[in-house]
């Protein structure tokens, strides 16, 4: 049997981590909440203005924008991984890893020259301990992603798409669907008549049906969507990041829940095998004192 004193600095060990981790759960649940109400802010903002994008190229009008031209062959393309900085979230940076790898290996047999990108330090990490390196990475989003910061990388996407430095562009994140339910989802949003439909896997490219317009535009079609597409991709770029974020925190509350309930049962377990040991040494303590008071009897 284990060494009482030895059981009882184990089990103060075992204390402190749950007092850690229960920490960390109260603190993942207030940065969730937050998280979640500006994903559920930009919610029906993102998605009204990318029903309007895809309407507009769907619709019977003669409307042009080169961020809506698709391109006939892909020379180049760019694979976009969010992940996060900090670890103790469970299989959240996993499991966009593997479908990021999977994608991954999709482009490279499509497309002539593939350009990973990777934002979150565990990413980066992850992607370089199986030997892939990430031809630029990002590590300044946290909890709390910013939309200017997003937009730098938004543009940067943006002009490289129009000048032909790049012809598509896929998105590897988590997707916040509720607090019971996040998926790891790759949604290609250059260019962008393919975030309309709302779907992740883009490999159906059979062309949406035209459809009489219900827009009028003033002054003109041109002056309109020269602002409003740019736009539609950087906000949906934003909700990537955004529902990345709500995800990360959902994910690491439970997993910190969970350690801290294991951390619970492992307390009792150790009580119960410090009480048979303190037991058990007390007892032999007694039988030695009974022995010594017969033999000086004796």
């Amino acid at each position: 049997m284990a060494n009482a004193r030895a059981l009882d600095n184990r089990r103060k060990s075992v204390r402190n981590i749950k007092k850690i981790t229960r920490t960390m759960e109260l603190i993942a649940t207030a940065r969730f909440k937050q998280a979640m109400d500006r994903a559920t802010a930009a919610t029906g903002y993102t998605d009204r203005i990318t029903q309007v994008v895809n309407d507009l190229a769907t619709s019977g009008l003669e409307v042009s924008h080169p961020l809506l031209e698709k391109r006939d062959q892909t020379k180049t393309a760019t694979l976009l991984v969010l992940t996060s900085n900090r670890g103790l979230c469970g299989g959240y940076n996993g499991n966009i890893l593997r479908a990021a790898l999977d994608r991954k290996t999709q482009l490279e047999g499509e497309a002539e020259t593939l350009d990973l990108q990777v934002s979150g330090k565990r990413g980066i990490a992850g992607l370089k301990f199986r030997g892939i390196e990430a031809a630029k990475t990002f590590t300044q989003f946290e909890d709390k992603p910013a939309f200017d910061d997003v937009c730098e990388v938004a543009n940067h996407f943006l002009d490289a798409f129009i000048s032909g430095s790049i012809d598509r562009l896929d998105v590897a994140y988590t997707r916040f669907i509720s607090v019971s339910k996040q998926e790891a989802v790759i949604e290609t949003l250059l260019p962008l008549d393919s975030i309309g439909t709302g779907e992740s896997d883009t490999s159906n490219t059979q062309a949406p049906a035209k459809k009489e317009s219900v827009y009028e535009f003033v002054p003109s079609p041109s002056s309109i969507l020269e602002e409003v597409v740019p736009t539609s991709f950087r906000v949906k770029l934003f909700k990537c990041f955004l529902d990345s974020a709500v995800s990360e925190q959902i994910a690491r509350m439970v997993a910190m829940k969970s350690a801290t309930e294991n951390a619970s049962e492992m307390i009792k377990q150790l009580s119960m095998e410090y009480n048979r040991a303190r037991q058990s040494q007390i007892t032999g303590e007694i039988m030695e004192i009974i022995g010594g008071v017969e033999a000086l009897e004796g």
